[in-house]
């Protein structure tokens, strides 16, 4: 079978997706009104809080969420053939994922742009929110640490991005300058941006910068504390400052590079050299649940949610905008993860000699930058400047996570400030120290890819339990509520088994501080279900009374 009619197929899906399902999802369930107040509008402030076009917050919440983890857990993935990997991508993301992060958009912008987790005080009661909150902070440490170290070795491999991506930075700050302060549109500015940025990439191929005299370790090192402190001052930068002009530019960048790799498919239309289904892969866990679970952010992601609930919803200028920016950005981040898969499937020749035991994160982005820019062979784009282009896509997009993350770790330090009573951990430049800083020591003490056999299962359960207050909340408010229902069933027994399994293995192996770590994630998620179902018992009780 060939890759071009598979594309179709889930471009197809992903239609469906956008002009039926999520049209009956905002008409139906979360019953969208034009004219309802928003966040961005009641509570403008400059910072954080700034009415944002629709198109300019659709690039923003597109870029932040489509980091490097929709490429990475498919090209994993794919261990157990292409098949089960399409299916859980195109169908996970149209009626879970999707959903998902629409809901929580929804849900924190009818709460004054409050995080998911702070909403589930309000919606299940109050013991649930430190609870949402200090399990979010440990995710959010994680996915820093790990980016961190994911964008370091991308630079190390391929110096000739480190120009472009630092000249992106810089045009960024300057259209942000130009588009708040002068009042200059965003659209074109932007669009000559990227131009310049490939430019950059030409220069950065024949002037690649690196730490070459150093060890690779040393590199690592400098590398991760650079992007750490650059993601500290763009936490603590007013978004139009750097956010938003950067992340237009990158969603542009995401259109661009998409639109080149599928016209490459479609031109040379390869052959699936991957099979359909590998039933045995060496090296490789139970399918069920680990297929998804490592597919975590290219089909349901509990991270979405707290970018939805955590910056996105304080920008949103109208609220019809949440449907293309919640849905919408989550199918293109569908169709990212469509095309990894497609990539390392059929973009690379000899599936035995890649996947002959099943590969870890970082050998699965350079699987994906090699298959891709196999891809652009057909363009007439060399193998060494196609590897350099996506790799520029990959750093742009996994930075972007990386500061956006930042930025939220921030909001839940202050969240957990205003529960103690702790008023200067609300300092901006406060909480974005304590959020780079335990990611730092994480990697310095050489524990951060310790703890990611754990994050795709956390990750899961997360989105789970936002679907838990999504629930709740649809319930009380008399409205369609199995739409969230049934996807948090699903993906919170994917977690739990998930979980399970990984308390066996870590036991064996004698890693008996991880194992605990799974345990607490168990029993916090079904600390957090049975509050759901108390909370909606007594909703039903109410409803009751009231008849």
């Amino acid at each position: 079978m060939s890759a071009a009619p598979i594309c179709v197929a889930a471009l197809a899906v992903f239609a469906f997706g956008y002009f039926v399902y999520s049209r009956h999802l905002a008409q139906y369930v979360l019953q969208l009104r034009d004219d309802e107040p928003v966040p961005a509008v009641e509570q403008e402030d400059g910072v954080d809080f700034v009415p944002t076009k629709r198109h300019v917050l659709f690039g923003h919440h597109f870029a932040s969420i489509a980091g490097a983890a929709p490429i990475i857990g498919p090209a994993v993935a794919v261990v157990w053939g292409w098949l089960p990997a399409l299916l859980w991508v195109t169908i996970g993301v149209v009626f879970m994922g999707a959903m998902h992060d629409f809901s929580t958009l929804v849900l924190s912008m009818r709460h004054r742009g409050k995080s998911v987790g702070s909403i589930s005080a309000e919606v299940i009661g109050p013991r649930t929110r430190r609870l949402f909150l200090l399990v979010i902070f440990a995710l959010i440490l994680i996915v820093i640490a790990v980016f961190a170290k994911a964008i370091a070795g991308l630079f190390i491999k391929h110096p000739g991005t480190v120009i472009p991506i630092n000249f992106e930075i810089l045009i960024a700050l300057l259209i942000g300058w130009a588009c708040y302060k002068k009042k200059a549109k965003l659209l074109w500015p932007s669009i000559a941006a990227l131009i310049l940025l490939y430019a950059m990439i030409w220069v950065g191929i024949r002037v690649p910068l690196s730490f070459s005299p150093l060890a690779t370790s040393q590199q690592m090192t400098i590398w991760v504390m650079l992007l750490l402190a650059y993601a500290f001052i763009a936490s603590v930068l007013p978004v139009w400052t750097l956010l938003q002009p950067r992340d237009y530019i990158n969603s542009h960048q995401l259109f661009v590079g998409l639109a080149l790799l599928l016209l490459g498919i479609f031109v040379a239309n390869p052959a699936m050299n991957a099979p359909a289904i590998n039933h045995h892969p060496a090296g490789a866990p139970p399918l069920f649940p680990f297929l998804f679970v490592t597919v975590a952010c290219g089909a349901i992601s509990g991270f979405h949610g707290l970018v939805s609930s955590g910056t996105t919803s304080k920008q949103l200028a109208c609220a019809a905008d949440a449907r293309a920016v919640g849905y919408g950005a989550m199918l293109g981040e569908g169709l990212l993860a469509v095309v990894a898969t497609l990539a390392v499937s059929a973009g690379l020749a000899g599936f035995a000699t890649h996947y002959h035991v099943m590969p870890n994160a970082p050998q699965g982005v350079g699987l994906f930058v090699q298959g891709a820019a196999n891809f652009l062979l057909p363009l007439g784009i060399p193998v060494h400047a196609g590897q350099v282009l996506v790799a520029v896509l990959v750093i742009s997009f996994a930075a972007t996570s990386l500061d956006t993350g930042v930025r939220i770790q921030r909001f839940i330090v202050a969240e957990l400030g205003e529960m103690h009573g702790v008023a200067w951990l609300s300092n901006r430049f406060v909480g974005g120290g304590l959020a780079v800083l335990p990611p730092l020591a994480l990697y310095l003490l050489g524990q951060e890819m310790t703890l990611w056999p754990l994050f795709g299962a956390a990750n899961q359960m997360l989105a789970g339990l936002s679907l838990v207050v999504v629930t709740v909340w649809l319930y009380k408010a008399r409205r369609p509520w199995a739409y969230a229902a049934i996807p948090m069933a699903v993906v919170l027994n994917i977690a739990a088994a998930a979980l399970v399994h990984k308390v066996g293995g870590f036991v064996s192996k004698g890693h008996y501080a991880l194992a605990a770590v799974a345990v607490l994630l168990l029993v916090l998620e079904l600390w957090i279900v049975l509050e759901g179902a108390i909370a909606l018992s007594r909703a039903a009780a109410a409803r009751k009374t009231a008849a």
